[in-house]
């Protein structure tokens, strides 16, 4: 029944790819991948098998697939995605000696797939449960582990129905999960090869902050001033509804930072018109001229790739997509000692829960929060006051290095 199911999603993506581009993109590249898998791979190669779903996934398992490749040069390593919005950005990985789509999760493919490959070991990041990839490892003996995982009493695997979804749990080696709450759920269903190892995603972020780039633009904007810079990362439309009447209300006393999380020349033109009367530049705009940059209000950076140094920059991020599916990164902010903001769909995410129990983070319902939180409140200083922020940003850092190691934990029980 699930191969069935299997082959009638392939058949909704092909019909999907006659107008939707991403659908397409994936049919396209699931099609090169056994030619480019013959092409990279010499007889007596080893290779480690990395397979991360998404862009997300992938930098959470960056910095194991880097400690293997610099303690284990000989090794080769072969890098899975499962998404275009993953696959397209980082198709052209030096970490990797194979990027490739992961082939669709039937029986023949992924049979197909591992003849060539041949992996010494699979490394599969936070989940993509998919059945016969891991039966076939199993089945095949390859040391399959799955790494920065989290779990939830609410997922499938621990319902009474679950039973079929739980066996492929037992598929893997080993599990390194996030926290404790993950080890009790998996031994209440009898997986115990589990260690609570933490999460990758700290140890990447500290990386990216040791090795950030310099942004003139953002440099001359926030140079000499004495009034606190805001960044709004990956905003959505409903978190620009939420803290845009904040940002007209403060009209010459706030400079901003404004990353989209996706735009195009109507929506940056649609962004300017709703913060006006503030001065809106676009970062192609004043990237050469510093003193132009400078006078901007609020500067909106209209290019991907510059997010995680930006928050350099500032000193009150606010993290979007807490409004929709759920909040993007927000240890890539926290990181740099600043409080960090995010709306109410977090609960999915434990450095969001954790990072407001450290007081470090702080989650909104709406505009007239967010407003309260920043501004103050008559019982209560908001984070434009300097020790408020001071103290939040301190939190927000100290929780960051309280969280490393994650990388050291899991490569240290690797027999490579």
């Amino acid at each position: 029944m699930y191969t069935t199911g299997i082959h009638i999603y392939n058949g909704l993506l092909h019909l999907a790819s006659l107008r939707n581009r991403k659908a397409r993109l994936m049919l396209l590249g699931r099609r090169e991948t056994l030619s480019r898998l013959r092409a990279a791979r010499s007889e007596g190669e080893r290779w480690i098998w990395i397979h991360a779903a998404s862009l997300g996934e992938f930098e959470q398992g960056r910095p194991l697939m880097e400690r293997i490749r610099r303690e284990h040069p000989e090794l080769k390593i072969a890098l899975t995605f499962y998404s275009p919005s993953g696959y397209e950005v980082r198709k052209n990985y030096s970490g990797a000696d194979l990027v490739a789509y992961l082939p669709a999760d039937t029986p023949r493919a992924m049979r197909r797939f591992l003849d060539l490959l041949r992996p010494e070991l699979a490394v599969i990041v936070k989940y993509e449960f998919w059945c016969n990839m891991l039966r076939e490892l199993s089945r095949r003996q390859v040391p399959t582990i799955l790494i920065s995982a989290i779990f939830r009493p609410d997922q499938l695997f621990f319902k009474p129905m679950g039973g079929w979804y739980r066996k492929m749990l037992h598929c893997f080696s080993h599990i390194f999960v996030q926290d404790e709450r993950s080890r009790q759920l998996l031994a209440k269903v009898g997986v115990r090869d589990v260690t609570v190892a933490g999460d990758t995603r700290f140890d990447r972020v500290t990386d990216i902050m040791r090795t950030t780039r310099d942004i003139p633009a953002l440099e001359a904007l926030t140079s000499g001033r004495t009034s606190p810079t805001i960044i709004f990362g990956s905003s959505w439309e409903a978190d620009e509804q939420v803290y845009f009447p904040w940002l007209r209300s403060k009209e010459g006393g706030i400079k901003a930072v404004i990353a989209p999380h996706e735009f195009t020349p109507a929506r940056l033109e649609q962004m300017r018109l709703a913060l006006a009367p503030l001065k809106v530049l676009l970062l192609s705009e004043v990237q050469d001229d510093a003193e132009k940059a400078a006078e901007a209000d609020v500067l909106i950076i209209d290019c991907f790739g510059l997010l995680s140094s930006a928050y350099r920059y500032a000193s009150i991020a606010y993290v979007g997509g807490g409004f929709g599916a759920g909040i993007h990164n927000i240890n890539e902010a926290a990181v740099y000692g600043i409080p960090v903001i995010f709306g109410p769909r977090h609960q999915k995410f434990l450095e969001a829960t954790e990072l407001i129990a450290a007081r470090g983070g702080f989650s909104i319902a709406g505009r007239e929060e967010f407003a309260a939180l920043m501004n103050g409140t008559p019982s209560a200083a908001g984070l434009l006051a300097t020790e408020q922020r001071a103290a939040a940003g301190t939190a927000a850092g100290n929780y960051i290095r309280s969280k490393l190691g994650a990388t050291d934990r899991i490569y240290a029980t690797l027999r490579l």
